[in-house]
């Protein structure tokens, strides 16, 4: 099975500095990062122990991408073709390589590989707005 563990949800965001005030102020989550950088925003935050919300600007549509960490990426797209899924492009994030993808029902998910761990320490506490 090419899906290993939930490590957040992509959410997209029309508003990603209320979403954060709402789940933060009002839910009681915990504010992971917030950043603003090439011309998106983008913040990061928990609520309990399941995976982290990724709230992004940039993100069109209305439904959230499952993104899934894999222990190998190629292998794990591999397996998706050989049940004839194809699991998209390669595209990266800043923790890694990743492939997004839709259902025919239109779920979208992700999955990818933790390349650069270091990213998370790097990004915790960051506060752009």
């Amino acid at each position: 099975m090419p899906f290993d563990q939930l490590d957040f949800l992509y959410m997209p965001s029309a508003d990603v500095a209320g979403d954060v005030a709402q789940f933060v102020d009002v839910l009681g989550a915990a504010l992971v990062f917030a950043i603003e950088a090439f011309g998106t925003r983008v913040a990061m935050v928990r609520l309990g122990d399941g995976p982290a919300l990724l709230f992004a600007g940039h993100l069109d549509g209305e439904r959230p991408y499952l993104v899934y960490r894999v222990a190998d990426l190629d292998a794990a797209a591999a397996e998706l073709r050989a049940r004839g899924f194809d699991p998209g492009p390669r595209l990266g994030i800043p923790h890694g390589p990743i492939h997004a993808f839709s259902t025919p029902g239109g779920h979208r998910v992700a999955i990818y590989e933790l390349t650069r761990p270091e990213v998370a320490e790097r990004l915790a506490g960051r506060r752009d707005f």
